[in-house]
């Protein structure tokens, strides 16, 4: 069971959103690769990062910043945001990522993602953000009439080494993860499954481990770690304890 420290990129900073408005952004680092070291000392195995200007424009945007951190630390990242073509994603696999993020690609064009499971095995997860159990496209700035666990099912036996599946209700607002959906899409494919959005306190980190959940790959935890409202060395603590 992982849990995933989240950087998210806005005009080059380390940011969190809340509820996914471009316009509520609350600054945490000016300097992401600084942010990155940091997570990895405090013991963390991963990293995921999102590039929200990309997911806005469609293509990289703070492309800078995410080579800074790759340099930055050791840990193996993984990038979403506005990646939308197999050029796009060989560039980043060749810049050192461990693993590309596919969103909105994964609705518009779902043969391009199997395509890239295929050239890159074991390197490509699918986003999937939802506002009210549809998935959310662009950026979240558009909902359409697909279920989430729909777009999931589309994409067994592709090769999609994870999918991270966003409650976009939740995001920035420490409400708690939602489980149920998060678990049902766990149960609906064999993919493993992220949880992401809401991540709140010490009480998700120990929900994480509970046996319903333990099918889930790990968890992505933003404005909780950043506001110091877990403890990251209580949370790997019980994760490992668990394991």
């Amino acid at each position: 069971m992982i849990l995933f420290p989240a950087i998210d990129l806005k005009d080059g900073q380390c940011v969190r959103l809340k509820l996914g408005d471009m316009g509520e952004a609350t600054v945490y680092n000016p300097d992401p690769a600084a942010q990155a070291k940091a997570f990895e000392n405090q013991g963390f195995d991963w990293l995921h990062v999102v590039d929200l200007n990309g997911a806005f424009a469609g293509e990289s945007v703070n492309g800078a910043a995410v080579e800074a951190i790759l340099k930055a630390t050791k840990n193996p990242v993984q990038l979403g945001g506005g990646i939308r073509t197999l050029a796009h994603i060989e560039s980043w696999l060749e810049k050192g990522l461990a693993r590309v993020i596919l969103g909105t690609i994964a609705v518009r064009d779902p043969d391009l993602v199997r395509q890239a499971c295929k050239a890159f095995p074991g390197k490509i997860a699918v986003g999937i953000d939802a506002r009210g159990g549809k998935v959310a496209v662009e950026g979240w700035a558009e909902t359409s009439d697909l279920a989430a666990v729909e777009l999931a099912r589309r994409f067994e036996g592709a090769g999609v080494s994870a999918i991270i599946y966003t409650d976009i209700d939740r995001d920035g607002v420490l409400t708690g993860i939602n489980w149920d959906a998060t678990i049902d899409m766990a149960e609906a494919v064999s993919i493993p499954v992220i949880a992401s959005g809401g991540l709140a306190s010490i009480a998700d980190i120990v929900r994480m481990t509970m046996p319903d959940a333990r099918k889930l790959e790990g968890a992505i935890s933003g404005r909780a770690l950043y506001d110091g409202r877990v403890d990251p060395d209580e949370a790997l603590a019980i994760l490992r304890d668990a394991a």
